[in-house]
């Protein structure tokens, strides 16, 4: 995916990743008891924050990494009819491998 937007800094663009519709029982789980999705992908990257003196402190995550990201972070936006998040690298719990 190839989006029009480029981030400053240390932000991300992350894609959430659809959670699953059925529990391990079977049970399908309707779309209004879902809760918000905690993974998602990275679809675009900023270059990562200046030091004090000046320096690039490079982003320790990477476009098409998977991230698991806190419940309520990064702001809801729209881009080219995708909804998508914008958050900081602070936000990224971590990286799955």
């Amino acid at each position: 995916m190839a989006i029009k937007f480029r981030p400053l800094q240390d932000r991300v663009v992350v894609k959430a990743l659809d959670s699953e519709t059925k529990t391990k029982g079977g049970i399908i789980i309707p779309d209004t008891a879902k809760e918000k999705p905690m993974q998602g992908k990275i679809v675009a990257a900023g270059p990562g924050t200046r030091t004090e003196d000046g320096k690039l402190q490079p982003m320790g995550v990477k476009v098409g990494d998977v991230i698991l990201y806190g419940k309520w972070s990064g702001t809801e936006v729209k881009i080219e009819g995708e909804d998508l998040l914008i958050m900081k690298e602070s936000d990224i719990m971590g990286v799955v491998e």
